[in-house]
């Protein structure tokens, strides 16, 4: 099995901080257990978006 199937939280974040990236809703966040590393993730990705890393520019903050 790989490690991004078995690290939820990881993948939570990994999948918060895109939607944070593309200026998507927070409403959006999954309910239950992930939803906090879901929302870090976001709030991450929001940052990153309001101080330019977009595009080809931010492609190295992208996590994958």
């Amino acid at each position: 099995m790989k490690k991004q199937k078995r690290d939820m939280h990881e993948r939570a974040f990994a999948r918060g901080y895109r939607a944070g990236v593309e200026r998507r809703s927070k409403d959006l966040a999954p309910p239950g257990a992930n939803r906090e590393d879901w929302l870090a993730g976001w709030r991450t990705g929001r940052s990153d978006n309001w101080d330019g890393y977009t595009g080809v520019s931010g492609i190295h903050r992208m996590v994958v």
